[in-house]
């Protein structure tokens, strides 16, 4: 007997209960999205509440919301009107067929009306309602006349009045609810109008199931119960118990009966929203109480076991909503935890898509810099062969092309006439247009015009030397552009860094500084950290409003200066007008070093104008500056000249471009905007305030001092003035400050001002050293007084000094310790 090769039953396929459950949730969704398009692609739930509405009765015989559900749905979905209009004249035909015959021929009479008159305005909807107020009071009066026997009373007239006043409001309500019923994308929050006119319209429907009942059980309870429930569950006790007032007043219109409806609603929408927090458990638990309450104190005719039949079902019900539903209402709707998630990823959407925009700006930035900065490398190897063999190329065209000796020394002797013309050329160029008589009479062995040919040479080299310089430029000024482009790409890629960083989450630590402020006995109404970085602390407060006594400077700065371990000081305070109101507080760590100048400056004989110019800058950045710039010469020209460098060097500055790169751009603005030779010096001082370190960039500028006690130290630089060169390197100065150390910055004409002295620079230091004050305005005026006072009074040349103190920096207010340190809470 043969074997048996395989098994006669296969081993099953491993399935995992992950999968199940992902291919049911698929299984649901698509279930979904074809319920979705059959109801409200398909247009069958405009015809259900169609349907619903042309049941719907107002007093018992008015009926104004057929005309105007019509009317919107035919001029926002207008090959949906057809399906509609059917729906209403079903819906009316259960009623009466008088009913359904004045609901098709109202219809009818709207369509002809508005295609007469439709195209006479411009904007039909804001006319729509007129049209359908106009027709819904001739036809109600119609169906009066002809009902009563062609006898029509004053009565019938009010009740047509009242109707056609109800149909222009109802068309307005029914025009901004007909959107949601489409699966065209809607904005993610909705207006407080259009929540409440969504709700009329679910209310208005739910009056069509008017004595309808299953087990004597009312429909229209059942259905009025659960929307109220649903949107206490989802959105709260504010649009909860609105709900159930609109849904419950609607039901009072349609049926004087039903009028504790009003009361037992709005009293379930408020217990089931205060109540949501237990979840759906929480909000029936809600509606429960309220039919207890409502049932056993009010005056219902309805038996109370039967009203709470009623509301078991609408419990069933919302029990049976899935999530995902009430998850998708509560995000149009403002104020829900849902929609504020969903206001947030929106936010967050479009700071990524800033981010990347300005990632983008800085790639393209970056890519321009990179592009400009390799523009010649891939060339620099063979470009000085070529530029010979055209420099060559353009002297034998004109000397060599028409001797008789041509092919003799290009074809025979090529090598030789080569080396030889080379060089010339080299030795042209080296004797600035002189030849050496070695070189000549070597050249003049060789070639029969070997004169014509050195003229020839000499005359080219002009040229050549001249395009030389001109490309020299060229490369020198694509350099300086590529290293601006550098600069602002690396300042827009700072940018969206600064954009994309998030607030992070310091809940822990926001409650434990708010105990700690509770526990002193300040009132605190909010605490927001954004940041506790050393250095870069970053949080508001809510605190009641103090009538001016200052408790967030004086009390609470200083205690948080206590809890994080450093100085907080008071950034910004907005306090509310009134009394009873709150404070919006901002905290930020205080720098650790504060500066504080002293100037003293004069012109040339005593004028009003000076050349030179002075800025200090505070940056903002924690950085603060300190520049100087001289003019050459004196006057108006040299003042504007020097008053510009400092302007477009602030203003690139704070831009936050490095200081090099600032310079550099503010050089070259200056080199290539005119043709005089206008030249300036900068000394520029850059202080960081948090480490007091400082940086010196000197630009033909004369040297600093800084003094520490009795010690004076010399700060110098040997870079040109701006404007004379393209293109230069700047020398930076590193120093480190101390608190007390005094920077004294100068002008030449303070600096070389003192007549009959051969150092200045030992004349300078013994005077600086000899000052025994530290006020930083004073040693600067005594200095100026010195320097004018060894020329007898007379100021030769424009002076300015600047001097600067680093002083450690001391809060108004001294921390108040309370014993609970950063540590604990970082």
């Amino acid at each position: 007997m043969a074997k048996v090769e395989h098994s006669f039953i296969e081993p099953g396929r491993n399935v995992t209960l992950k999968e199940t459950k992902m291919e049911f949730s698929e299984g649901i969704k698509r279930l979904q999205l074809k319920l979705g398009v059959i109801f409200l692609k398909k247009g069958v739930a405009l015809l259900l509440i169609g349907f619903l509405l042309g049941r719907a009765l107002i007093l018992s015989h008015l009926t104004p919301f057929s005309l105007p559900f019509f009317a919107s749905v035919y001029m926002m979905r207008r090959k949906k009107a057809p399906i509609v209009l059917i729906g209403l004249a079903a819906g009316a035909l259960t009623v009466s067929m008088g009913n359904a015959i004045y609901t098709l021929i109202s219809g009818i009479l709207f369509l002809i009306v508005f295609k007469i008159f439709g195209r006479i305005h411009k904007d039909e909807m804001k006319v729509i309602p007129f049209y359908v107020l106009s027709i819904s009071f001739v036809s109600k009066c119609g169906f009066f006349y002809i009902q009563h026997l062609q006898n029509i009373s004053m009565y019938d007239g009010m009740m047509a009045a009242v109707e056609a006043s109800l149909t222009f409001i109802l068309t307005l309500i029914f025009m901004q609810s007909i959107p949601f019923l489409s699966l065209r994308k809607r904005k993610k929050t909705l207006k407080t109008e259009e929540v409440v006119s969504l709700i009329i319209l679910l209310a208005s429907v739910l009056t069509g199931t008017i004595g309808w009942s299953m087990y004597d059980l009312s429909i229209e309870h059942i259905l009025s119960r659960y929307l109220v429930l649903l949107f206490a569950y989802v959105a709260g006790a504010t649009v909860g118990s609105t709900v159930g007032v609109v849904t419950g007043l609607i039901f009072s219109l349609a049926n004087v009966s039903s009028f504790y409806q009003m009361s037992l609603l709005a009293f379930s929408g408020l217990l089931g929203g205060l109540l949501k927090e237990g979840k759906k458990i929480g909000s029936a638990m809600g509606l429960l109480i309220a039919t207890l309450l409502i049932g056993m104190y009010g005056e219902s005719k309805i038996p109370l076991v039967v009203n709470l039949y009623e509301s078991a079902v609408a419990i069933f019900l919302l029990f049976l909503t899935p999530q995902s539903l009430t998850s998708k209402i509560a995000k149009h709707i403002p104020g829900t935890n849902e929609h504020a998630h969903e206001q947030q990823q929106y936010i967050r959407k479009i700071r990524d898509i800033t981010v990347h925009r300005v990632e983008q700006f800085s790639s393209v930035f970056q890519a321009l810099s990179k592009s400009f900065s390799q523009y010649d490398q891939w060339r620099e190897h063979d470009q000085e062969e070529r530029e010979l063999d055209y420099f060559l190329s353009n002297v034998t065209e004109k000397t060599c092309q028409s001797c008789f000796k041509k092919e003799h020394c290009w074809a025979k002797n090529f090598n030789k006439t080569y080396d030889l013309m080379k060089k010339v050329i080299h030795e042209t160029e080296k004797g600035e247009g002189a030849i050496p008589q070695r070189v000549h009479r070597e050249f003049d062995k060789h070639c029969a015009k070997s004169r014509k040919v050195e003229d020839a040479i000499l005359q080219e080299l002009t040229f050549f030397q001249a395009n030389q310089k001109l490309k020299l430029q060229v490369k020198e000024s694509r350099k300086l552009v590529a290293e601006q482009l550098r600069g602002v790409s690396e300042v827009m890629g700072d940018f969206a860094k600064e954009i994309q960083r998030e607030r992070e989450n310091h809940h822990k630590q926001e409650e434990m500084i708010l105990d700690a402020l509770q526990d002193f006995g300040l009132d605190i109404e909010q605490v927001e950290i954004y940041s506790l970085n050393v250095g870069n602390v970053d949080i508001d407060m809510t605190v009641p409003y103090c009538n001016g006594h200052g408790e967030s400077e004086k009390i609470i700065a200083p205690l948080l200066s206590d809890i994080l371990g450093e100085t907080i000081i008071v950034q910004k305070e907005e306090c509310t007008p009134y009394s009873n109101g709150f404070c919006y507080v901002t905290f930020r760590s205080a720098q650790s070093f504060v500066v504080e100048t002293g100037v003293a400056h004069a012109a040339k004989g005593g004028g009003f104008v000076s050349g030179d110019s002075y800025s200090t800058i505070d940056l903002g950045t924690r950085k603060y500056a300190v520049a100087i710039s001289d003019g050459m010469g004196n006057g108006e020209r040299a003042h504007h000249e020097s008053n510009e460098t400092l302007r477009l060097l602030q203003t690139i500055l704070q831009s936050g471009i490095e200081e090099k790169v600032a310079i550099k751009s503010v050089n070259s603005i200056l080199s290539l905007r005119t043709t005089d030779e206008i030249f300036s010096t900068l000394d520029l001082a850059m202080i960081d305030l948090q480490d007091a370190s400082v940086r010196f960039l000197k630009i033909g500028s004369t040297p600093s001092y800084i003094k520490r006690g009795n010690k004076v130290m010399k700060i110098e630089s040997s870079n040109l003035p701006m404007g004379i060169i393209h293109e230069f390197d700047v020398d930076v100065v590193s120093e480190q400050l101390k608190a007390g150390d005094l920077l004294i910055m100068m002008s030449d004409g303070i600096f070389e001002g003192p007549k009959h002295v051969e150092n200045y620079d030992l004349w300078m230091r013994r005077k600086i050293r000899e000052i025994e004050t530290k006020d930083p305005q004073e040693i600067a005026d005594l200095i100026m007084e010195e320097v004018i006072r060894t020329r007898s009074g007379m100021i030769e040349d424009d002076m300015t000094i600047v001097v600067a103190k680093v002083e450690h920096n001391t809060p108004k207010w001294a921390a108040i310790p309370i014993g609970k340190r950063k540590a604990k809470i970082s």
